[in-house]
């Protein structure tokens, strides 16, 4: 497949209530979206948030419930829309939470929407101590012929103060200059 050479930062988040720094707190932002916006600031290229067709729960504790349900089915939740001309992309930059040791499942989903092979994925993933947990593996297993480089986790109660990380492992990554 022949991939064009822009660069995509396709990420899933949740603001509202969220765990923070041991405790639940109300996020006017996501921390993934605002590692995502770090990133475009930094490395350029365009914008897609992943967004489920039935929204989570605005409760923490409901909307950790149904993620575990649906790792537990592995379901692929419905999602709102997609990317047009994805193979326009060679480099994707894939953010989401750390949820239950992976991604939230719509991630899966938007992997398995399209063929990434060719392309190079940029994981990042924001989370209060898990890492990236298995989401590397699943990356891997869910997108054959793409390249996956090093991911980066984020610890989420400090995301706002980041920049100076992402923009370290951009450049040790060969994303920017």
């Amino acid at each position: 497949m022949t991939r064009g050479n822009k660069r995509l930062i396709a990420y899933f988040s949740r603001a509202g209530s969220n765990f923070v720094d041991g405790g639940i707190a109300k996020l006017p932002i996501g921390n993934t979206e605002t590692a995502a916006g770090m990133i475009h600031e930094l490395a350029g290229g365009d914008l897609f948030r992943i967004r489920t067709k039935k929204e989570y729960p605005a409760d923490y504790e409901a909307t950790t419930a149904e993620a575990q349900e649906e790792l537990r089915a592995d379901a692929r939740p419905e999602l709102a829309e997609s990317v047009e001309g994805m193979d326009d992309y060679a480099e994707i930059f894939l953010g989401y939470p750390n949820w239950w040791g992976t991604m939230p499942m719509a991630v899966f989903a938007f992997l398995e929407a399209y063929d990434f092979g060719g392309a190079t994925i940029v994981p990042f993933c924001t989370n209060e101590g898990s890492g990236l947990g298995r989401s590397e593996a699943d990356i891997r297993r869910l997108c054959p012929g793409a390249t996956i480089l090093k991911g980066l986790s984020i610890r989420g109660s400090s995301v706002r103060e980041a920049g100076g990380i992402i923009a370290s492992w951009l450049r040790k990554s060969g994303l920017i200059e």
